[in-house]
Formats: structure tokens, C-alpha cells, sequence
């Protein structure tokens, strides 16, 4: 019996065929999800590790930031330290207003990682503010564009999961 985790692995591969990425990319990506080095000249460091150039690394990266096999490459901020807010938010919207919400919904620069989901809270997305007052402020202006309510979930602990999707 597989694990959990291998079968995440091979169930991300299935979803990115051979002909989407080839094996230097699929080392980018899996590389580079274990972290970035801090250093004056990180993609030289990071290219050298991978035997590519930096030049190379860089136009690969943005090769497939340009055609959408990843969506975001960058630093992950943690919002609260930095005296924003952050929080999970859902909201139950039928089937038939569901991609009107969604594109209104996404249209908020604080809203991240917008998910469709199978329950019935089947939009969930993360709210990233500058300020904590932001976050209330914001569901309140999501709920009177939709006109659906916005569940806050804020956390009340942290913990760190070390993901890693091997592809």
C-alpha cells in the first residue's frame, strides 16, 4: 500500500506529463520547493547546483511562469509578523453563481489561493491585508459585492508542514 505522500507525489506527475516538463525542470521544481539559497547571487548558486546556468535557470522559470506550469515563484511573506493580517475564509455559494462569485471575489488584491471545494462551504481562499482592521473590512466589502456571506477563520496556532510535491 502506497503512502499519502507518494501518492500525492504520483498523482501531481499525472497531472504534469512529460511533455509539459522536461527533466531539468522537473529538477527546478523539485529543488527549489526545499528552499533558495540567501546569498548574493542565489540563481547562480541554485543554476550551479543544478549544472545549468544562471542565465538558463532564470529563462527557465520564466518560461514556465509565461505559459502557467507554475503560477507563482517568490518569497513566502508571513503577513502578521510584518503588522498584517491573515486568515482562511469560506463561503457557501451555489453552483449556478459560483464562477460570477469567484471573479469578484478574486478581484480583491488582498484574496490569495481561491479554491473551489466539494462541501457545502465550497469557496475557501486566504485574505492577506496590510493591516489586522483590514481583514474585517474586507470580508464586509466581499459580502456586499456577492451578496453572500464570508466566513472567518482565523487561526489560533500555527504549525509548520514541511510540503514538498515531488514532480
Amino acid at each position: 500500500m502506497a503512502s499519502a505522500s507518494s501518492s500525492a507525489a504520483q498523482n501531481i506527475s499525472d497531472l504534469l506529463p512529460d511533455l509539459l516538463l522536461d527533466a531539468i525542470d522537473r529538477a527546478i521544481i523539485n529543488q527549489l520547493q526545499k528552499g533558495f539559497p540567501i546569498c548574493e547571487r542565489p540563481y547562480q548558486e541554485a543554476a550551479q547546483s543544478l549544472g545549468i546556468s544562471e542565465t538558463e535557470l532564470i529563462q527557465r522559470l520564466q518560461a514556465m511562469l509565461d505559459d502557467k506550469r507554475l503560477s507563482r515563484f517568490g518569497p513566502l511573506y508571513h503577513a502578521e509578523r510584518m503588522g498584517g493580517g491573515l486568515s482562511l475564509c469560506a463561503m457557501a455559494v451555489p453552483a449556478e453563481d459560483f464562477d460570477e462569485v469567484a471573479v469578484q471575489v478574486n478581484r480583491f488584491p488582498e484574496v490569495a489561493h481561491n479554491y473551489a471545494r466539494d462541501h457545502d462551504l465550497n469557496m475557501w481562499f486566504v485574505l492577506a491585508t496590510e493591516t489586522p482592521q483590514r481583514i474585517d473590512e474586507v470580508l464586509k466589502e466581499i459580502q456586499a459585492r456577492t451578496g453572500y456571506p464570508v466566513y472567518n477563520m482565523p487561526k489560533k496556532q500555527e504549525f509548520f508542514v514541511g510540503l514538498h510535491f515531488e514532480v
